[in-house]
């Protein structure tokens, strides 16, 4: 299938991103409302979901979509079965890359950081949160493992339906949340023309000794930003 002639239409030179426009240097203040809007657009449907990316330990890249549960100045909140890929990944890489895309704002916010868990209470506090059905289909599947059917799935769900009982508390399972920090958040906004910007925030050891007020600008709270070409 070619998609060379796909072309879609972004946003005019007038509605361009710039530098001035964002009040408070600061990503998290940017990305809440950059947010804040995609969650106001009704054409986007899951304005928290993401792609993930991580490393395994020989090196090999792999992606998936999560949906990311919380959003703060420490940084962003997903969660998973501990034995997953995306977990083993983590476990012996932790470095990790997550990008949003909403597509009918023509926007997308690349994250690069280091994931770790979050408190067993706090994985707890979300589980109990959540659907009983999605509790129970948490503790039913050993994600990313080896099943011979569906109807596997089926069996064991029906079995711990049978353990809790109607009302019984589903255990906690081998299951929780991962908060990566961010060192790195970019924000992308689509052009026509393709002359899209691109504004990154960094920040982290020796990163403020390159502030020059040309390139690389002082941001706040030990951020530092930049444009680039897209």
């Amino acid at each position: 299938v070619c998609t060379s002639a796909l072309r879609l239409k972004y946003r005019e030179r007038k509605d361009a991103f710039l530098e001035e426009n964002i009040q408070v240097k600061n990503p998290f203040c940017l990305f809440r409302d950059w947010l804040e809007l995609a969650l106001k657009t009704p054409e986007i449907l899951e304005p928290n979901a993401a792609a993930l990316a991580t490393v395994s330990s020989s090196g090999k890249p792999s992606n998936r979509f999560v949906l990311v549960k919380d959003a703060t100045a420490e940084g962003f909140t997903f969660f998973t079965n501990y034995g997953s890929r995306k977990a083993d990944d983590i476990n012996s890489n932790p470095n990790v890359a997550i990008s949003f895309y909403w597509l009918p704002l023509r926007r997308s916010v690349r994250i690069e950081g280091v994931a770790e868990k979050i408190s067993q209470e706090d994985s707890l506090e979300y589980f109990r949160q959540r659907p009983r059905a999605s509790q129970i289909g948490a503790a039913a599947s050993p994600q990313s493992q080896q099943i011979p059917s569906r109807g596997y799935l089926d069996e064991v769900e029906a079995g711990i339906k049978a353990q809790v009982g109607a009302d019984g508390e589903v255990p906690l399972p081998n299951w929780g949340g991962y908060l990566v920090r961010p060192d790195l958040i970019e924000f992308w906004q689509g052009q026509t023309d393709r002359l899209h910007d691109r504004i990154r925030f960094r920040r982290g050891a020796g990163v403020e000794t390159e502030i020059d007020a040309k390139l690389v600008h002082q941001g706040e709270d030990g951020w530092v930003y930049e444009r680039l070409a897209p």
